[in-house]
């Protein structure tokens, strides 16, 4: 089994999608897979493949706690992942039960991923911050006999609840517990030192590509989570494509050795197969539990996937650090000419417009060492591109990336597409699109706007407990029906405008999809969530949530002290802002100012920090009615 990409192969010729139209419009884009489809073995003969090929090559750097990196080559990955698989078989788990992991991303993680597979088990992931609720579902519906959690926390949340799961065998803390020197990765590996290497190799060679490999659940935000039930076969041809599309494209770039320091949580798709991609390609990998912007500098990543979260904060960071310098009015002009340089460079590749002037290029000059170069420094001073996934990315983020420096491309995908099914290709960008379909996937747009999706990645169904068996997630000719609103244009690059079901229909007929609306609210630093309101109402309004560091900033600037969110509900100046940017966003007529943002802890967010829309309606009535109660004059 060989990683599917040459390292000094060139670019790959730009290839473009097979359209279909219908009615003068685009209804469908595909594009063929770069790589056969995988016939034999599984994801666990990757590191031992590796150690065997390249041995010596670099897989992994790791933290130590005085904050300087240190290499895993292959070889040692492999034999931690063979120490740990008989340990897992030594504590009796059998071919297909399940290990469930509640982390945050840490080297641990992805060692215990393979680790398992190894031992011919199926990984259940569980983002850490869920509720204890959510917890004790998934495992249930999983039916896991084995948990590793982080930490302290982790634990309590598995131990108040353990009665709730008679399924559950064994749990254990990836960090040493207080007072002793073992951790999870130790206990478990101790078990099994005294079974032969070939207890593993036995248990590697029962997998084929048609093996469940995990049970990754939906996020939730109108109901209970869904298992997905994604093979080997399907995480294969997700990370096989992605890795003959962008390692070529990467070579092209820079002549440094491909590096990516991991900030999505390993708990939800895209940051799984990320992960999984590096260690398939040989890609030296990092892991950020927490704050990645620190850890950004010492590992100087080449390349980052990362969520727009992220990207909001490393402008606000950079802003706020040209603040105290006594800079912030220069970085907030050259922040407006990286838009304006952005925007032309979109109406370019769009084909409206001729790209960045003279003018606009000069202007880059000036604010490139003040500005812009920190930026780059911020994320690491490597970076070369930036693919955005996990939640739609403002145009204000794209358009001052692109500016600064750093092409920010979109993906787009779902839990049931093992992540991304479509890719703003770096050597094809088009800014304001997630792009392309990924290699091996095609796009339909459905009579009524929905977005479908077919392709070799697709999950085989969701897992139903009671009867143990898969519910179909495709219907006629494989199509997934997403849930999602979206347009094909006429060179195949897709636009994703909402959810279907958040299709707000005003009282005179009006039709509107609330994302482009609140994501233009949002756009500015203050604003956390925006909630658009007005189906079946007469016009349309907003609930709004401030951004604690947002605000933090802004009062800063106004030479204000730091306030709560909550004080600073009814603070004229404040509102006086927001309306300005309501106001620019346009069709929002009216917005109500909610006093505490939203968190994973009120349910108003998902553990991946998805708005759960419903929950927000649900509980803010009166506030919502005061939106339409008449005007006082």
């Amino acid at each position: 089994m060989t990683p599917p990409q040459d390292p000094h192969a060139p670019p790959p010729a730009v290839i473009r999608p097979r359209l279909r139209r219908a009615h003068g419009a685009v209804v469908e884009a595909s594009l063929p897979a770069l790589v056969p489809a995988v016939e034999q073995g599984s994801l666990a003969d990757i590191p031992f493949v590796n150690a065997q090929q390249a041995p010596d090559a670099v897989a992994f750097s790791r933290k130590h706690r005085d904050g300087t990196w240190y290499d895993v080559t292959c070889a040692e990955f492999a034999g931690e992942v063979l120490a740990v698989a008989k340990g897992l078989i030594a504590h009796g788990l059998a071919p297909g039960d399940r290990l469930a992991i509640m982390s945050r991303t840490r080297y641990e993680w992805t060692l215990l991923d393979f680790a398992a597979w190894a031992a011919g088990l199926i990984t259940v992931p569980v983002h850490p911050t869920a509720t204890a609720r959510q917890v004790s579902w998934i495992l249930r519906d999983a039916g896991a006999r084995a948990c590793a959690v982080e930490g302290v926390e982790e634990a309590r949340t598995l131990t108040a609840i353990r009665a709730e799961l008679p399924h559950l065998e064994h749990l254990w803390q990836l960090t040493a517990i207080h007072g002793s020197e073992s951790s999870a990765i130790g206990q478990i590996s101790a078990a099994g030192r005294a079974l032969p290497h070939s207890a593993v190799g036995e248990r590697r060679r029962l997998l084929t590509p048609g093996h469940i490999a995990t049970l990754t659940h939906t996020s939730g935000t109108a109901a209970l989570p869904q298992g997905c039930v994604l093979t080997h076969a399907h995480l294969f041809t997700r990370i096989d494509n992605a890795i003959e599309l962008l390692y070529p494209i990467h070579r092209s770039l820079t002549d440094r050795p491909a590096a990516t320091l991991l900030t999505l949580p390993l708990a939800h798709a895209l940051g799984r197969t990320v992960a999984l991609g590096c260690v398939r390609a040989r890609i030296r990998l990092g892991h950020a539990p927490g704050d990645a912007l620190p850890d950004l500098a010492g590992f100087r990543p080449s390349f980052l996937v990362a969520t727009p979260q992220l990207l909001e904060r490393v402008h606000h960071a950079t802003r706020t650090a040209a603040e105290e310098a006594g800079r912030g009015a220069a970085f907030d002009r050259g922040a407006a000419l990286a838009r304006r340089i952005g925007a032309a460079v979109r109406a370019e590749q769009h084909g409206t417009g001729d790209g960045p002037g003279l003018s606009l290029r000069a202007g880059r000059s000036l604010y490139e060492p003040t500005v812009y170069r920190r930026v780059r420094e911020a994320l690491g001073g490597e970076v070369r591109f930036v693919i955005s996934g996990g939640a739609p990315l403002s145009d204000s983020l794209a358009t001052f990336y692109e500016g600064a420096g750093i092409p920010v491309h979109e993906a787009y995908g779902l839990t049931e597409t093992a992540a991304t099914a479509v890719l703003a290709p770096p050597h094809a960008p088009r800014l304001g699109t997630v792009g392309w379909p990924l290699p091996g996937t095609a796009v339909r747009i459905a009579d009524d706007g929905e977005i479908l999706l077919r392709g070799g990645q697709i999950c085989s169904g969701y897992w139903d407990s009671r009867t143990r068996s898969i519910r179909p997630v495709t219907g006629n000719g494989g199509w997934l029906p997403t849930g999602d609103l979206g347009t094909l244009d006429d060179d195949g690059y897709l636009t994703v405008d909402g959810r279907k079901q958040d299709l707000i229909t005003t009282a005179d007929g009006g039709r509107f999809v609330p994302g482009p609306l609140e994501r233009a609210v949002r756009a500015d630093p203050l604003i956390g969530h925006c909630v658009v309101v007005g189906d079946r109402r007469p016009y349309l309004t907003a609930l709004l949530t401030l951004d604690p560091e947002g605000l933090t900033q802004w009062l800063r600037a106004a030479g204000r002290r730091p306030a709560a969110a909550e004080r600073m509900a009814e603070d004229p100046e404040l509102l006086r802002h927001i309306q300005r940017v309501v106001e620019d966003a346009g069709r929002i007529q009216r917005f109500r100012l909610l006093p505490r943002p939203f968190t994973v802890a009120s349910g108003y967010l998902t553990p991946a920090g998805t708005l759960r829309r419903a929950a927000v309606l649900r509980d803010h009535p009166r506030e919502i009615e005061a939106l339409y109660e008449r005007r006082q004059r």
